[in-house]
């Protein structure tokens, strides 16, 4: 039924949190962050996460430009751990994106699944990351040549869930709704930017969150993707 299948890179295939908590771990440690009053790594971490979470959401959202992420996510890790230091940030900042994408972990058997799948269907990529961040993951990974095209938001002049971009992917990839299919962990972006266009959808959902729009698909370990596809 498929020929053309859509993935989301990160927190779909890459390890995004266990990635950027070794990033961080390391930045703790380069920059003697304990000295300005940041109590571990794994606060750091924490409090990383969730601010830079809430920055990507926010860009989904048309809210902020990736230029508000890169300046402000660390200023905003600082503020929120009530430490009052800003000499470092851009620092921080330069190094993280220097060591977040040379990291090579995938999600549990991701790398089995694009063996299985390699061959069977012609596989792409659709993200709304930095693109020559999103090069460096897919070569640090070694995930590069399972995939056709990386369309990202600056190459389609859109971003996921504007229609556009899945418009986009689908024309310079030369199929069609019926023969393609998205799969993504996130619901607002993936699942209901594509299902808007027509496209059949697979949730990569392990936390089982419950959505009221459902996916055509719906699974919490890529292993159940063998019985789909």
């Amino acid at each position: 039924m498929y020929k053309h299948l859509f993935f989301d890179l990160d927190h779909t295939l890459w390890d995004f949190d266990r990635n950027s908590a070794e990033s961080l771990t390391e930045l703790f440690e380069t920059f003697n962050l304990a000295q300005l009053g940041i109590p571990s790594s794994e606060e750091f971490s924490r409090h990383f996460i969730t601010i830079n979470k809430k920055l990507w959401a926010d860009f989904d959202r048309n809210l902020i430009e990736h230029t508000y992420i890169r300046q402000h996510r660390f200023p905003l890790v600082f503020q929120s751990l009530g430490v009052d230091e800003s000499a470092v940030h851009a620092d921080l900042n330069a190094e993280y994106l220097r060591l977040l994408p040379r990291k090579a972990h995938l999600l549990e058997s991701a790398r089995e699944i694009l063996d299985y799948l390699k061959g069977r269907y012609t596989m792409h990529i659709i993200t709304n990351g930095f693109a020559e961040i999103q090069a460096i993951k897919l070569d640090s990974s070694e995930i590069a040549h399972y995939f056709t095209h990386v369309i990202t938001s600056e190459t389609a002049n859109a971003k996921k869930p504007n229609p556009l971009v899945f418009q986009y992917a689908m024309e310079i990839s030369g199929t069609s709704t019926a023969e393609s299919i998205m799969i993504g962990d996130n619901y607002e972006a993936d699942i209901l930017g594509a299902k808007g266009v027509g496209l059949d959808t697979i949730f990569y959902n392990p936390q089982g969150m419950l959505v009221d729009d459902q996916p055509t698909y719906d699974i919490r370990h890529w292993k159940e993707l063998m019985a789909i596809l």
